[in-house]
C-alpha cells in the first residue's frame, strides 16, 4: 500500500504536467477553431468564384437559347468567350494548386498518364504519344486525374 503515496515532489510535478495539458488543450481547441473557419472562408471564397464562371456559362447559353439564329459576330466570337471561361476556371483551380500535368516526353510516364487507346502509325516509334485525350491535374506533388492518352503502335504488333 505504501507505493501509493506519493511524495509532495510527485504530486508538484503531476499538477505542473496536468496544468500544461490542460493549456495545451485550450490552444489545440483555439487553433481548431481558427482553421476551421479559414476553411470555411477559403471553402466561400471557391463556390464564389465558381458561380462567377457558372454566371458566364450561363450568360453564353441564355444567348443561344434566346436566338435560334445567332448572329454572325457573336458566333465569331464564341470560341474566344469560352476559352475565357476556361481561363478563369483554370486560375480558380490554379490558386488553389491544382495545375494541368505537363508531359515531359512523348513517351508515356504511367505515374502520369493512362494509356485509353493505341492507333497504328508506321512513321513514329512504338510507344509514342500521338493525342492527348482528357488532360490530367495535380495538387501538388498528388496526381488528381492522370492524363488520358493514345498512344501509336506498328502496324507489325499485329502479326
Amino acid at each position: 500500500m505504501s507505493n501509493l503515496i506519493l511524495s509532495q515532489e510527485k504530486r508538484d510535478w503531476l499538477k505542473q504536467e496536468f496544468g500544461n495539458l490542460q493549456k495545451e488543450k485550450v490552444l489545440l481547441q483555439q487553433s481548431l477553431r481558427e482553421q476551421q473557419t479559414q476553411t470555411a472562408a477559403d471553402t466561400e471564397d471557391l463556390f464564389l468564384e465558381l458561380l462567377e464562371i457558372s454566371d458566364a456559362l450561363e450568360a453564353l447559353l441564355d444567348y443561344l437559347e434566346n436566338n435560334a439564329d445567332p448572329n454572325p459576330e457573336f458566333l465569331q466570337r464564341l470560341p474566344k468567350s469560352v476559352g475565357a471561361v476556361n481561363r478563369k476556371f483554370l486560375s480558380v483551380l490554379k490558386k488553389r494548386q491544382v495545375l494541368p500535368i505537363e508531359l515531359q516526353s512523348k513517351q508515356p510516364d504511367f505515374n502520369l498518364c493512362r494509356v485509353v487507346d493505341r492507333e497504328i502509325r508506321n512513321d513514329i516509334p512504338d510507344q509514342t504519344i500521338t493525342k492527348i485525350v482528357r488532360r490530367g491535374f495535380s495538387l501538388k506533388e498528388k496526381i488528381l486525374r492522370p492524363a488520358e492518352v493514345i498512344t501509336s503502335k506498328s502496324s507489325l504488333g499485329e502479326l
